[in-house]
């Protein structure tokens, strides 16, 4: 199988694997015919995201361990929808990116100016 892109093109790269996230729980932001939430931002989340998405009805810090769902904290990475990076984006709380490991799919909702404005690192792109 062919590895997917990026949003600059080059191989995707690994999000996570503590706590392993992804719509597959693989790590990578891959996304396919049943994610129809396009789970393809690898962001670092923060707090004021993680209230914002709770507020949203997406609790993403309380653990669910039926689910093995450890919860999230600031700091952790985790491939987020790409609408909701973009609805908090609009309300100013979207957290920064790494564009390495972010899906090319994620242009289909976010603009890359937008995720090269809040990438993690320099070196992503």
């Amino acid at each position: 199988m062919a590895l997917a892109k990026n949003v600059i093109g080059t191989d995707l790269e690994l999000c996570c694997s503590s706590p392993v996230t992804g719509f597959y729980r693989d790590g990578f932001c891959q996304t396919g015919a049943y994610d129809t939430g396009m789970h393809v931002v690898c962001a670092q989340v923060t707090a004021e995201f993680l209230e914002f998405t709770k507020s949203r009805g997406n609790d993403l810090s309380t653990p669910y361990p039926e689910y093995n769902f450890p919860g999230l904290k600031p700091g952790d990475r985790w491939c987020l929808c790409a609408a909701r990076w973009q609805e908090a984006l609009e309300a100013g709380v979207a957290p920064p990116v790494i564009l390495a490991a972010t899906h090319a799919r994620a242009l289909e909702v976010c603009s890359l100016a937008d995720l090269k404005e809040h990438a993690l690192n320099s070196d992503d792109g």
